[in-house]
């Protein structure tokens, strides 16, 4: 029997499944989602079974909830980065629909681990643009991302060729304590980008994948991504399918620029800390918005060496700003936020990224013409970070402000770059994006766990 005969019935079934998550407007916030899973174990608590894992950096409760018992033991974790909501409506969907469908439950013959927010601290810093995630200008005012070594995805041990991290947070010690008890067969971690089409990350070439989380876009009206990867190193599978970004390439790339990895320090990821345990990870990155150029493949007049240099051009102007900026406010700063330690991280982040995509400029083959694709995906993730990281200094800024310990000299300084934010907002959105159906994208979460659930029980299985 064959991969492909074994799963073409289930697929067509999941696609299905995933038609039918039901319509939603908004993000639940961090209290109203872990209510909806103790509502959820108090009706059903033969099914539904919770386990406290840990404690959140500010001392919050972490709790998992185990759907279902089998063989199999299925890991999915939300709230991985915190400013990527789109896992906590799939955590609360799946578990739902699971607690309701027997039969779902015997096809997996798997326990189901839901963990619905690893990093609440973070989420929390998030909510205000939750209840209306189609506002872009509100999406970026209130935009939060932890600096790398705070993100619960990045701060796994770590020690390749001198570079050693073990600044572990509490949240990542009780998602890896959660690893080594139940050593999943599946690992996926809820990620979500922010514009383009969908894409896929797996920790290993799986038989059957590629072709089954292709066809999950398309079936919900969404568009396979076949823009700029997300990092050049990644190697690809098939159009918006690609492996596991390797953190040990990633430093090893720094280090060939001239760049001192352990300048902003991280460590490495949940799929490198379970594959110990031969578990396959799955990452299903999902746009909040869509634009019909993130899937064209048409040439166009300019040149890709060119949009990598004017890409490098703009990256290196945010990073002198944000430098600049934070220079300029730091003696008037009083308070270390999450904001401020994420603006002082990726600050000279910005600059190394520039130094990284001038290298790749220089690369004759980057001669050639640029898809419609690379020019839009390109320009957005411009946009992207200049809104993202602004926003967040623009954040750590009126804190202060805000208290009334803020003096004149940061007035100026948040002033400017106030200014400097609300410029390239409307640069932004001069380009007209589509906000993408919340449950579709959800549903494209539900769909690839459950495809390549079936794809690992048939591995084994033949």
């Amino acid at each position: 029997m064959t991969t492909t005969a074994s799963t073409a019935g289930p697929l067509e079934d999941i696609l299905e499944r995933a038609r039918r998550v039901p319509p939603t407007a908004t993000f639940p916030g961090v209290d109203e989602l872990l209510t909806w899973f103790e509502q959820l174990r108090d009706a059903h608590p033969d099914l539904v079974h919770r386990r406290r894992i840990g404690s959140s950096r500010t001392g919050e409760p972490l709790h998992a909830y185990r759907v279902g018992t089998g063989p199999r033991s299925l890991l999915l974790v939300a709230g991985v980065h915190p400013n990527e909501p789109i896992g906590l409506r799939t955590v609360q969907h799946l578990a739902g629909v699971l607690v309701d469908d027997p039969a779902l439950r015997a096809e997996h013959a798997a326990a189901w681990w839901f963990i619905p927010c690893i990093d609440p601290d973070g989420t929390r810093l998030n909510e205000s643009w939750f209840t209306t995630p189609t506002d872009r200008a509100a999406y970026f005012r209130g935009f939060y991302r932890p600096a790398p070594a705070e993100q619960v995805e990045w701060s796994f041990p770590f020690d390749h060729a001198g570079a050693w991290f073990d600044q572990v947070l509490p949240e990542t010690q009780a998602l890896m304590r959660l690893i080594d008890e139940v050593r999943p067969d599946l690992l996926v971690s809820l990620h979500n980008g922010e514009s383009g089409g969908v894409y896929y990350y797996l920790s290993r070439d799986l038989p059957g994948a590629v072709q089954a989380l292709q066809a999950v876009p398309p079936a919900l009206g969404l568009p396979l991504d076949d823009g700029e990867p997300e990092s050049p190193l990644a190697p690809v599978l098939g159009t918006g399918v690609f492996t596991m970004i390797d953190a040990r390439d990633e430093h090893d790339q720094l280090v060939a620029l001239g760049i001192d990895p352990t300048q902003v320090p991280s460590g490495d990821s949940s799929a490198a800390y379970a594959a110990r345990y031969g578990t396959f990870s799955l990452v299903a990155e999902l746009p909040y918005w869509t634009h019909p150029a993130c899937a064209d493949r048409t040439p166009t007049a300019t040149s890709y060496q060119e949009v990598l240099t004017a890409k490098a051009d703009r990256l290196d102007e945010l990073g002198q700003v944000l430098t600049g900026a934070l220079a300029a406010a730091r003696p008037h700063l009083t308070w270390r936020t999450p904001l401020l330690r994420a603006a002082e991280a990726f600050a000279p982040a910005m600059v190394n990224a520039a130094l990284g995509e001038r290298v790749r400029a220089a690369d004759p083959a980057h001669l050639r013409p640029a898809t419609v694709a690379e020019v839009h995906s390109n320009t957005e993730v411009v946009h992207s970070f200049r809104l993202r990281l602004t926003g967040m200094l623009l954040r750590a800024l009126d804190a202060e402000l805000t208290a009334g310990v803020g003096p004149y000299p940061l007035q100026q300084v948040r002033a400017e770059l106030g200014a400097r934010f609300e410029a390239w907002l409307t640069e932004a959105l001069a380009t007209e994006l589509v906000p993408a159906p919340i449950e579709r994208l959800v549903g494209v979460q539900v769909a690839a766990t459950l495809a390549t659930s079936h794809l690992l029980a048939a591995q084994v299985g033949a």
